[in-house]
């Protein structure tokens, strides 16, 4: 699943007329990168999560087909759920096998996560270090396993994989999975691992230019 929902609110006034996912690096829209690198290492159905002119999403990438991918839409319209219960609306596409997400607005060349989770385990994130766009980091990886303290902290990359249960209690609406990740951490349920390659987050015009330099 890649998550395109949102607003896009610190990437104004950029994302004023389109959508955070179409925003271009090198003449490349970042949905556009996430699917041909998705297909490339072997993905065949990716779900998109529509809110904020969603329309240019489909209108742009279609059924997938160009991309050698079936994309199938999970409509949010004006009502945008945020992460958690964008990919909560979404369960019903995903199967019930562990899915992955990624966040569409992360400019990366990390290969597909080759990662089995636990059979205790309700969710693995891939951290990257701090950027020195960041104060601090999310998550401290301690022999493997998810902390919210510890040395040295990292950042949540934005890629995740997780069970479905780890949804299972949730009621239909709009709310953040950061809460969930923090519950779960202290109850030892993710792993975690760390990617040093390409990572930045187009979180502001600032850095979008920088990257089209």
């Amino acid at each position: 699943m890649i998550l395109a929902a949102g607003r896009g609110e610190r990437l104004r006034p950029v994302t004023d007329s389109m959508p955070k996912s179409l925003v271009e690096i090198n003449g490349q829209a970042l949905l556009e990168r996430h699917l041909r690198s998705l297909a490339k290492d072997g993905v065949e159905t990716v779900v998109v999560n529509l809110g904020w002119l969603g329309e240019q999403i489909t209108e742009r990438i279609g059924s997938g087909e160009e991309f050698g991918l079936n994309v199938v839409y999970s409509q949010e319209g004006d009502n945008i759920l945020e992460t958690g219960g964008g990919i909560h609306r979404a369960l019903p596409m995903l199967g019930a096998d562990p899915f992955l997400v990624i966040n569409a607005d992360i400019y990366t060349d990390m290969p597909l996560p080759d990662v089995q989770l636990g059979d205790d385990d309700m969710a693995h994130l891939i951290c990257v270090p701090v950027t020195e766009d960041k104060s601090s980091g999310d998550f401290a990886i301690v022999d493997g396993r998810i902390r919210n303290d510890g040395e040295p902290m990292f950042t949540f990359s934005g890629v995740s994989i997780y069970r479905p249960e780890f949804f299972a209690d949730c009621t239909p609406g709009r709310f953040s999975v950061v809460p969930m990740l923090r519950a779960a951490a202290d109850a030892d349920k993710i792993s975690g691992s760390i990617y040093s390659g390409l990572w930045r987050d187009v979180g502001t015009p600032e850095r979008l230019a920088e990257l089209n330099t």
